[in-house]
Parts: C-alpha cells; structure tokens; sequence
C-alpha cells in the first residue's frame, strides 16, 4: 500500500514539471519567434548619390556645392602630374568635377584626343566598365556658362558640348579639355565653359600633347589618366 502510495506521488511530481517544462518551452518558442520576426524587417537603404538626370542636376548641384568646397585636383598620368584650380564662379560645373572626383569617376579614363599644337581632352576611354560608371551615375547635361570673365588662354580647363548636336552648346559633363596651344584660343569663349586652369604641370601637357595620334587624334599608346584626387 505504501508502495502504491509513493508511486503515485511520483507519478504527480513528474506530470507537474512535465507541464511546467511544457509552459517554459512554449513560452521561449513565442519570445523567439517574435525576435526573429522584427529582425527579418530590414530598413530600406537610402542612396548616398541618386541617380542624375536632365531634370534634377541642376537642382542636385545647387546643393552639393554649398556643402563641398574643394577647389583643386591632382590629374595622376604616366607622363607626371597636372594641378589645376577650380574656378569658385562657375559653381556647377566645379561642383560636377569635384562630385565626379569623390566618385573616382575619371579614375582609368584617358586623355583620348590630342590635337598638336592645341588640346588635350579627357574623361573617357573605350573600357566598357566606363559605360556602366556612367550609367549609376546618370545621364545628363550642363548648361554653358560662358559670361565670368574666363578665357581659353593656355593652360585653361573647359567642358567640351555634347556629342549630341544641341544649339544651346550643353556640356558633356564626364569630360574636359586643357588648351595646350600658347596664345590660347580665344574664339571658343562664347561657346564653351572654361571652369578652372592648370597651376602646376603644363610640361606634363606639352608632353602628352606630343604624343603620335592616328587621323581621327586618338593617341597610338593609350593615355592614362591613373587617377584624380582632390588636394589641398
């Protein structure tokens, strides 16, 4: 009888912590579930640089140049380096190059035209990894400035206009040229953006100018341009 009695109390002991243990582990499975089900809502990203386009460039650049001042590159190639100063007065198109230089867009381009005794022009390569740089960063165009005052005396830095034909000169804002010809050349001050000019490395640009070219002025031996930095 006694034994009957010890088991049964045994018997009730073991179903109380069975059903405990059961309230524990529905109680951890719920906490858990909860937990997992918060984490698996990720928050959505927000794009440090949009993507641009005709319709908000402008609108973008207005901006961007209040909170970024820097007015001086470096352009690194094989020939030695070229400084130049960004002009404070043509504000968007220093904003453009400067947002293009933190984006390490012009980095691996070239210098692909050259025309003796005149020009140099870079920002573009036939790398097709430069087509899909362009594409994240956008299409889009900039309207000349022409009336500050600047000249295409030599060393200065200009935007060439678009490869697609527009009566108004918008500029190709990936690319630029550096007038190599001493004396300048005056007559393009009505219809393109000088924007900055050489302080430092115009031998470098004599060089690069003297390179052999074929009949459409592309040079022989590609002419890297291995880097653009900001400097102080």
């Amino acid at each position: 009888m006694r034994f009957l009695l010890s088991l049964c109390v045994v018997i009730f002991f073991l179903n109380c912590e069975d059903k405990q243990t059961s309230k524990q582990t529905e109680k951890s499975i719920v906490k858990d579930s909860v937990v997992k089900e918060t984490n698996s809502t990720p928050k959505p990203k927000v794009s440090e640089y949009p993507k641009l386009t005709d319709n908000n460039a402008m609108e973008f650049f207005l901006e961007y140049e209040k909170e970024h001042k820097e007015n001086k590159v470096r352009i690194t190639t094989d020939f030695g380096n070229i400084d130049i100063q960004l002009y404070d007065k043509t504000k968007f198109h220093r904003a453009n190059f400067i947002y293009l230089t933190k984006r390490n867009y012009f980095d691996g381009t070239q210098f692909y035209r050259v025309v003796k005794n005149f020009v140099i022009q870079g920002g573009s390569s036939d790398d097709y990894n430069l087509a899909k740089r362009r594409r994240k960063i956008g299409k889009y165009l900039l309207p000349p400035d022409t009336k500050r005052g600047y000249t295409h005396k030599r060393g200065a830095v200009s935007m060439p206009s678009s490869e697609i034909e527009n009566a108004y000169k918008l500029a190709s804002p990936f690319q630029f040229f550096i007038i190599q010809r001493p004396g300048g050349a005056d007559y393009l001050d009505k219809d393109y953006t000088v924007f900055g000019e050489v302080t430092s490395g115009m031998d470098v640009v004599d060089k690069i100018n003297n390179v052999k070219t074929d009949d459409g002025d592309w040079p022989l031996q590609n002419v890297y341009i291995r880097k653009v930095e900001i400097i102080k």
